[in-house]
């Protein structure tokens, strides 16, 4: 790809590079078509609308929303599936040690079995999405 040059506003000689700034490959992860599109939700942004639906302080919001998400933490914890109705469920899998390798120099290890959570839509929450 051909680098062109770039006017520097403080008079020095121009910069040199890429016309996309951030290289063609990540471009495409760096590329905001829509600021709404992805925004994230925090635990606070959660915590401040619970509080303001319900007449709640701020405070005692961040609280309910920890309470919650403390309380499918330690179901997981203890390897119970957690299910909320019309949203879904996180469940604990299991996932068997297996061989892999090292892509830089090709050696087979092993990699421990290990437990993980996995999170199951509810069918509401995918037609939801899929309207």
């Amino acid at each position: 790809m051909p680098r062109q040059a770039v006017e520097n506003p403080l008079g020095k000689p121009p910069l040199r590079r890429k016309p996309d700034d951030i290289g063609p490959i990540r471009a495409k992860y760096h590329r905001v078509k829509n600021e709404e599109e992805h925004h994230l939700t925090t635990t606070t942004e959660i915590a401040e609308k619970i509080a303001s639906d319900h007449g709640l302080t701020k405070v005692q919001g961040k609280a309910v929303v920890e309470a919650v998400l403390a309380a499918i933490s330690a179901a997981s914890v203890s390897g119970n599936e957690t299910s909320l109705p019309g949203f879904g469920k996180f469940k604990v899998k299991a996932t068997p040690e297996r061989e892999a390798r090292n892509p830089a120099t090709g050696a087979t290890i092993k990699v421990a079995a290990a437990r993980k959570v996995s999170f199951v839509p509810a069918k509401a929450l995918k037609d939801a999405l899929n309207k």
